[in-house]
């Protein structure tokens, strides 16, 4: 059921991975973190299990193939939140277009530097970004947007990633929506050891069934 599709942007296009059914109840679109792309193990595995859950992926670069060369060179663009945040909205706005996803909830997925672009991304789009999870993001990137991102975010971080913990708590102090911090025993920053990214997948997929699907209205923001 997976489908190859290409995003058209300015001067080029983004190759995604899209796995889309009849009867999905939301779209969920991975921004993957630095130095990674959307053929990322951990992000497809989240994936898998969020399809499982009745939802629809998209695993997507947020590169065109001459920057992810130039990237490679010089690991410059992976860091410019600005630029990623803008692919991602562009591919919101894809979805929106797209008769197949247009009326399905989106919510977002992004892990490490990809958190703080997915939170970036969620205040540019508010009326179309339900539900953000990051995955040992760096949700403090997004900066001044942290109290602009009205949906409701889950930040998964894990138990033995001591300066990403105090990153996610300095961010979720000033964000105004309602926010959870989830701390992950015994996971470093990658998720490699056994089980965590599995409690990673089930939190993620629990957080998309109970935020994704809330109506227009939203709920006040956090004082």
């Amino acid at each position: 059921m997976t489908e190859a599709v290409r995003v058209p942007i300015d001067g080029g296009w983004l190759d995604g991975d899209l796995d889309a059914r009849p009867d999905s109840k939301g779209v969920i679109l991975f921004a993957h973190g630095s130095g990674s792309s959307r053929h990322s193990p951990r992000n497809r595995y989240v994936a898998q299990v969020l399809v499982e859950h009745g939802f629809a992926t998209l695993l997507i670069d947020l590169l065109t193939p001459e920057e992810e060369t130039v990237d490679d060179q010089t690991a410059r663009l992976r860091f410019d939140i600005d630029l990623l945040a803008g692919r991602l909205t562009a591919i919101i706005d894809w979805i929106k277009r797209r008769r197949a996803l247009a009326h399905l909830p989106i919510g977002l997925f992004g892990a490490s530097t990809g958190g703080g672009a997915a939170l970036v991304a969620a205040a540019r789009r508010p009326q179309d970004v339900r539900a953000v999870v990051s995955r040992g993001g760096r949700p403090d990137l997004a900066g001044d947007a942290l109290p602009a991102v009205p949906a409701p975010t889950l930040l998964l971080v894990g138990g033995r990633d001591p300066v990403v913990i105090d990153l996610n708590r300095q961010a979720l102090a000033r964000m105004r929506a309602d926010a959870a911090l989830e701390i992950v025993p015994g996971a470093t920053h990658l998720f490699e050891e056994p089980g965590t990214l599995e409690r990673v997948a089930t939190a993620a997929a629990a957080w998309f069934d109970k935020k994704l699907a809330v109506s227009e209205s939203r709920s006040p923001a956090r004082s």
